[in-house]
């Protein structure tokens, strides 16, 4: 979601040196990106001092700094930074040189607690005023604004991500080789379809496993020569394993099998991903590939993959009166996901196929 801003500095700056500070895990994202030119990285367990180092190394004039986290805006002043510019926030204006302040009316998401979820599903006895998510704006803005005070065009571009022909090309050998003689001689192209039944946030955000896999035996009915890929982190081995356990339609779990790059270069081969709210659901819409996503307890107005509006891409909520509450866990009875069911899921998963022109 910061990619947008990214491209509208490079667009300002066209011949600055822009280097991006990320953690290592996520390092792979940004190999080839045209809007940097360098990237740092840092690791768990890492001081503010010894980050701070790395950065003083750069000569820095100026660190936009996007995350709202008071260590972030620590870090850059540590460094010696001359112009450290951020959002305005408690403990963390002090090491700003320029605090912005958010849009006036703004509302910034707030978990709910659990109190409130019962009132507002009839099931407390407690009035409790609820917060609207009519005055949410999506996180692209955030970043475009904090880049539009040194100059950038705060104009909403599509997120962007970017791999090579190369690297695609080697995951569809890769594939090749997973599916064996059999599947190769299968008549007609192979649709490679993408699924993503976890969620690094918590099982609130996750729609139940037993439901991503009748879609995938359903949507397997409309498209005989569809292949599904199971992805996620090592820690999801198990449940892939599961998904693949109770799914009736050919899928293979590469769960903890694939390196970032690798997984960018599966999910830009895949025709649609199906997915929880989660990091691949945005790393996909910014490689090009339409996502189709079940959101309960998190909100599309702040979090919506690729740019809001994308008719690419489908979300679909239960229109639970307690959502988004943004916890980690449901107090009550999940609503907000099961209220979403099979039927619903597969015909957007279709829908998506067929604005694809993979399926009629």
């Amino acid at each position: 979601m910061t990619t947008p801003a990214l491209q509208r500095l490079r667009e300002r700056f066209p011949g600055a040196q822009i280097t991006l500070l990320t953690h290592e895990k996520l390092a792979g994202l940004w190999e080839q990106h045209s809007c940097v030119n360098s990237v740092l990285t840092l690791q768990d367990g890492q001081t503010p001092w010894s980050v701070a180092r790395v950065l003083n190394r750069g000569g820095f004039d100026t660190a936009l700094i996007l995350p709202n986290s008071p260590r972030s805006a620590l870090e850059s002043w540590l460094a010696g930074i001359p112009r450290r510019i951020g959002y305005a926030g408690a403990w963390r204006n002090f090491f700003l040189s320029r605090s912005v302040k958010h849009p006036p009316g703004r509302s910034l998401p707030r978990q709910r607690g659990v109190n409130e979820i019962k009132q507002l599903t009839g099931e407390g006895k407690q009035t409790i005023p609820s917060t609207s998510t009519s005055s949410y704006q999506h996180q692209i803005h955030d970043y475009l604004n904090l880049a539009a005070t040194i100059g950038a065009n705060p104009s909403p571009l599509a997120p962007k991500l970017e791999i090579s022909p190369q690297e695609v090309e080697m995951a569809a050998v890769e594939l090749q080789k997973l599916l064996g003689q059999k599947r190769r001689d299968a008549e007609g192209p192979i649709v490679w379809l993408g699924i993503n039944a976890s969620a690094a946030y918590g099982p609130a955000k996750c729609w139940p496993v037993e439901r991503f896999a009748e879609v995938t035996s359903e949507v397997s009915k409309v498209v005989p020569n569809c292949v599904w890929l199971s992805f996620g982190s090592q820690a999801d081995r198990n449940l892939g394993e599961r998904l693949a356990g109770l799914a009736r339609g050919p899928i293979y779990n590469l769960a903890g099998q694939t390196s970032l790059r690798q997984l960018m270069a599966f999910l830009k081969t895949c025709s649609v991903l199906l997915t929880n709210d989660s990091g691949p659901m945005h790393v996909a819409a910014a490689l090009g590939t339409a996502v189709v996503v079940p959101f309960g307890s998190t909100s599309p107005e702040l979090t919506a993959p690729g740019l809001p509006g994308d008719t690419r891409h489908h979300l679909l909520r239960a229109n639970a009166a307690c959502s988004p509450c943004f916890r980690r866990t449901c107090p009550i009875d999940f609503r907000c996901m099961t209220g979403i069911t099979v039927e619903q899921v597969t015909g957007a998963t279709i829908a998506a196929l067929k604005s694809a022109k993979i399926t009629k």
